[in-house]
């Protein structure tokens, strides 16, 4: 009798344990599975928070023609990866330029885009902003880039306006071209001669000086980019 009530008890126990297991396993994969929704709007979310600073380009918008065979795949293969949402937009609309500006110049953001140079003034803030990309990429559209062209620069909050003044190559321990003047600036940097195979061994500098100080910020952007893009036409 006492063994058949241990047996009924071991049966009672055994089962409220299977229950409870049941119950964990059911909670665990409705848990799981919220949180790989959360993972997924999370990355969505950083996505357009991305976009929404103007880096919207994809391997589908964007005009290889001038690029590299190992420029492209280098790119490709960056879309895949978690970056910082880009500081700004740097825009040539010459030569249909259009580039997000990320913090730093690893590899990774110069296969993905634009660098702020480490040193340089943040985009918005007085000085010069020193900003990398390839040469056989992004960049190499600079060769067709004259003094006197326009270069845009925005950021969530401001656009700014700049005029290229002065075209130039340096050797790479030349960082002389990154000092801030009296004027706030961009300077952009690419490696020299374009087409060299191998690593060039020159750097090719485009500097540019802010139009109308700070009416080419956000109240007077819209006015002084559509004259200068007005001009650029006629």
């Amino acid at each position: 009798m006492k063994s058949y009530r241990r047996l009924e008890r071991f049966l009672f126990i055994a089962g409220l344990v299977m229950v409870l297991v049941c119950v964990l396993v059911r909670v665990h994969g409705v848990v799981m599975a919220r949180a790989a929704i959360w993972s997924f709007e999370a990355h969505q979310s950083r996505s357009q928070a991305v976009d929404s600073a103007g880096a919207k380009q994809d391997a589908s918008s964007i005009n290889f023609a001038l690029w590299s065979e190992k420029r492209i795949r280098a790119y490709e293969a960056a879309l895949g990866m978690k970056l910082d949402a880009p500081l700004a937009v740097l825009s040539i609309p010459k030569v249909g330029l259009e580039v997000p500006v990320f913090d730093g110049t690893d590899d990774l953001i110069l296969n993905r885009g634009a660098g702020r140079i480490a040193g340089t003034a943040m985009p918005g803030e007085p000085g010069n902003i020193g900003i990398a990309a390839h040469r056989d990429g992004f960049f190499r559209g600079l060769k067709e880039v004259h003094v006197g062209d326009s270069i845009e620069l925005a950021t969530n909050e401001d656009h700014f306006l700049y005029k290229v003044d002065d075209i130039h190559i340096v050797q790479p321990s030349d960082v002389s071209v990154l000092q801030s003047g009296t004027q706030s600036s961009v300077t952009l940097v690419t490696c020299y001669p374009f087409y060299f195979v191998g690593d060039a061994p020159q750097r090719y500098i485009v500097h540019a000086s802010m139009v109308d100080g700070d009416k080419a910020a956000t109240s007077g952007s819209d006015s002084a980019v559509q004259k200068v893009r007005k001009e650029q036409t006629q």
